[in-house]
């Protein structure tokens, strides 16, 4: 399918979900838009047909970072299975683990102590508690910045 016709095609498939043209890929459940880059390689298809399974699935903010790991699994295998064969295409298991892991690699980032270096235990959104040394930390959002980790005196 020639590029310029992917979004017209989610478009007319989905008339209930907005698409808008952005410089990057997401979905914003309080505007209820999925924004898409430009599309130049198919690499681009999977990725708005990633971020439409997030729409398509209802996906709402996350307060805890095994809920954001299940809610990107579940927007890829309705990529995977509902919408690459709308474009002709397969989404590999390797595009999808290569994405699950940069999410696995931050969180594993987010949950490490800055003071012993050990996996901690998130508190809530955005505070962990470390079991190893007992210091607490907060973090950033930092999913389209760099990761922040604050400790927080007691």
């Amino acid at each position: 399918m020639v590029r310029t016709n992917w979004l017209r095609t989610l478009r007319a498939t989905f008339p209930h979900i907005s698409f808008q043209e952005s410089d990057t890929f997401r979905w914003s459940p309080t505007a209820k838009t999925v924004y898409v880059a430009p599309l130049r390689t198919e690499a681009d298809l999977y990725t708005l047909l990633h971020e439409t399974g997030h729409a398509l699935s209802n996906h709402v903010h996350y307060t805890q970072d095994l809920r954001l790991i299940k809610m990107e699994r579940e927007a890829w295998d309705v990529a995977k299975e509902q919408l690459a064969p709308l474009f002709d295409t397969s989404i590999s298991d390797q595009v999808v683990e290569g994405a699950l892991d940069s999410y696995r690699d931050w969180l594993t980032a987010r949950s490490r102590c800055p003071e012993c270096n050990q996996t901690g235990v998130q508190q809530d959104e955005t505070h962990y508690r470390c079991l190893v040394c007992s210091s607490i930390w907060r973090v950033n959002d930092a999913r389209m910045c760099q990761l922040r980790r604050y400790k927080v005196i007691k």
